[in-house]
């Protein structure tokens, strides 16, 4: 039994950082190591950033926390900052993606009750998804391996393939209150939604009177290109949860919507203690200003273009160890042939830190500061981690 005092929940590897450096992370014993998943989408603009780090010390010198009772600057203006950027005209600031799930539910449940169909409270959502580690998150997801042991799940949650249109058009009816899906399924396996199927969604929720829900928690905030990963379909949903890549290594949630989706959601409806931390705002707020500078977001879709040629010629070299690549953006997954955990072991082993998903897939979604020098030599050492894999077999 391990002696730490720790909940053991993690099968945590026995690497302990100290200190980072744009795509580097340093560990205890000096090695560099090259966060190639930005701490799971979160890290977007590397660590350390320096704009990042001034916005919060200045933040922290003044003033950490004030009650939601209270007016909150900070919250002001990075709601300005994403309502200006985006299709929303409302946001609620929590704390994580599974609490910007929770509170996007609540929010489309509570409209139809506001609306005079209380009866209206069921999601369609997609097999594959991951929406977060809350009961109702699990729930919305469906994967039993999350679901086991926890007792019943939360009802209200009609699952049907992932890119099946037909089967979404069966499973409305008149309880059905709105379609929850991720642009890209990240846990899932790095599954880009074609876009006409998003088109059709919506569509469809137009025509139903159905609120469409986005989870953009791992594929928003520029990861693909777009400030969100949506608009590549032209279209816009009536409420998003976001996370992630918006704090940039701080702990940040929130959901948007329209004013019409956001119309029921009145006071005493929903509220939390630390969302919206003046701490998270001034982070938040400077993340926003990074990737909406001009060019930005154009140089992470020159970067994604690259960094996509040159992994498809390591599938192509290394086609004993690598089945396929996947994604959009600087949100790539190499789909292995051997097992997940032989091939991270060989990368960790040259020193990378991808993260693995489903379907044996490797999440290769680097900082979008990411430079063309780093690409390249993020792709060698991929290749070199393969040809271990290759020796060994």
């Amino acid at each position: 039994m391990s002696t730490s005092s720790l909940f053991q929940t993690y099968a945590r590897a026995d690497i302990e950082f100290e200190r980072g450096e744009g795509v580097w992370l340093i560990a205890t014993d000096g090695r560099r190591y090259m966060d190639c998943a930005s701490g799971i989408a979160v890290s977007g603009l590397g660590h350390s950033h320096p704009k990042l780090v001034e916005a919060l010390q200045e933040q922290a010198g003044k003033l950490w926390h004030v009650s939601n009772l209270y007016q909150v600057k900070g919250q002001e203006e990075l709601g300005a900052l994403l309502v200006e950027n985006t299709f929303a005209d409302r946001v609620f600031f929590c704390n994580s993606g599974a609490e910007a799930i929770e509170g996007a539910l609540k929010t489309a449940r509570r409209y139809h009750y506001a609306q005079g169909h209380p009866e209206k409270s069921r999601v369609i959502t997609f097999e594959g998804a991951f929406h977060g580690r809350t009961m109702t998150a699990l729930a919305a997801g469906g994967q039993q391996k999350y679901l086991e042991g926890f007792g019943p799940a939360p009802e209200g949650f009609d699952r049907v393939p992932l890119g099946d249109l037909e089967a979404v058009k069966a499973a409305i009816t008149p309880e059905t209150a709105a379609i929850l899906i991720e642009p890209v399924q990240g846990e899932g396996g790095v599954r880009p939604v074609e876009l006409s199927f998003l088109r059709a969604l919506r569509e469809l929720c137009d025509e139903h009177g159905l609120l469409l829900v986005l989870d953009e928690i791992q594929c928003g905030v520029g990861r693909t290109g777009k400030l969100f990963a949506h608009e590549w379909a032209g279209i816009t949903p009536d409420i998003m949860a976001i996370a992630k890549g918006i704090g940039g290594g701080f702990p940040v949630g929130a959901f948007l919507a329209t004013d019409e989706a956001a119309s029921a959601m009145v006071p005493g409806t929903h509220g939390t203690t630390y969302g919206g931390n003046l701490l998270a705002m001034s982070v938040g707020k400077a993340v926003m200003e990074v990737v909406t500078e001009p060019g930005f977001l154009e140089g992470v879709q020159s970067k994604s273009l690259l960094l996509k040629q040159s992994l498809a010629e390591v599938v192509d070299r290394h086609s004993e160890v690598f089945e396929e690549l996947r994604g959009s953006g600087l949100m790539l997954g190499l789909k292995c042939k051997p097992q997940v955990a032989e091939v991270l072991g060989a990368m960790r082993s040259v020193g990378l830190l991808p993260v693995p998903a489903g379907d044996n897939v490797l999440r290769i979604m680097p900082p979008m500061t990411i430079t063309a020098e780093e690409i390249r030599l993020l792709t060698e050492m991929i290749s070199e981690a393969a040809s271990k894999v290759e020796a060994k077999d």
